[in-house]
């Protein structure tokens, strides 16, 4: 199965750029040895909560405050998604981490933006996140920067943060002016909080949900989401990290699935969480017997739900039927 899982051609929305630095050029960047990179950036299987799992990005942040290194960054990350026959991806990271040494939001972007044109394999996106815990003046910058570069390698707006810490409703502002500007957004919601951080997420707009395994717990919230249509980033290995649920054979995926709930497959940080997408999906391929004909509609799922062009949409899903046909 490893090797038809390889050649799948795939689809990811969810995947942050600073949790995926690669351990081989963060030591080159930092001077620390790659074992030592691993010990600062991947996170345990086990985290004590979502807190934990978010230390391991120190590192990172820090190696990502000049134009050369968001660009080798990036560059690098999309010569790996590559390798794993990933066509389409949505990359997101959050520029206010990254002016620490005086770049503009401009800069940065551009930066990131510059690495990933250098291979013309894979299509990708940037999502610019909002931060839980910052002002709602640095979140409407980076929303402004959203607005700024739309269409012109951004794709939309994330809010990324601890939930149980700062709630939704204390940002609802924010997506009221990216439905105004018609700015796509995604929201992660229902991973360390409950699930009706979840329902305030679509009552906002948000078509798409950063994790959301604790709608599980509720059929109000089930419900809402196949009546609109919501598609669950799901990150399996990330949410037993960060303790969104128990183990990996507790994971409500199969739930999901059984109860026609829209969702694709996502690293959430390939070394945060030391994972591969080809080895994401073998563990649910060994866990809960999902075969290729289910990997290839989560894909075309994923590509109908991302923020991609209706025309890039459309060359994705001829990529997929291709496949299928063989």
């Amino acid at each position: 199965m490893l090797d038809e899982i390889k050649k799948l051609p795939k689809v990811e929305l969810h995947l942050h750029l600073d949790g995926s630095v690669s351990k081989e050029l963060a030591s080159k960047l930092s001077g620390l040895s790659e074992d030592e990179v691993l010990s600062k950036m991947a996170a345990p299987s086990k985290c004590e909560n979502l807190s934990e799992y978010l230390t391991r990005f120190d590192l990172p942040i820090s190696l990502m405050q000049t134009k050369e290194n968001l660009y080798l960054i990036a560059k690098d990350l999309v010569d790996r998604l590559e390798k794993e026959s990933i066509i389409y991806a949505e990359i997101r990271f959050a520029p206010m981490f990254h002016t620490k040494e005086g770049l503009s939001y401009s800069e940065i972007i551009e930066s990131v933006l510059e690495g990933l044109k250098t291979n013309s394999n894979v299509n990708t996106n940037l999502i610019l996140c909002m931060m839980r815990g910052m002002s709602i003046e640095d979140n409407l910058k980076t929303l402004d920067c959203a607005y700024e570069y739309l269409n012109k390698g951004v794709c939309g707006v994330d809010l990324a943060g601890s939930e149980d810490k700062y709630p939704l409703e204390l940002y609802t502002e924010l997506f009221k002016a990216a439905k105004k500007r018609n700015i796509p957004f995604t929201i992660h919601a229902g991973e360390n909080g409950p699930a009706s951080e979840i329902k305030k997420a679509i009552e906002l707009g948000a078509k798409r949900i950063g994790h959301g395994t604790s709608a599980i717990g509720s059929e109000e919230v089930l419900d809402l989401i196949r009546k609109n249509e919501i598609l669950l980033e799901i990150c399996p290995t990330s949410n037993v990290q960060t303790n969104a649920v128990s183990t990996y054979d507790k994971h409500p995926i199969y739930e999901f699935y059984k109860k026609r709930i829209l969702f694709n497959i996502n690293t959430d940080n390939t070394t945060v969480s030391n994972i591969t997408l080809n080895d994401e999906y073998l563990k649910l391929y060994n866990t809960f017997n999902f075969e290729t004909h289910d990997y290839i509609k989560m894909n075309e799922d994923a590509v109908k739900h991302s923020f991609a062009s209706d025309n890039l949409k459309e060359k994705l899903l001829d990529v997929l039927k291709e496949y299928n046909n063989l």
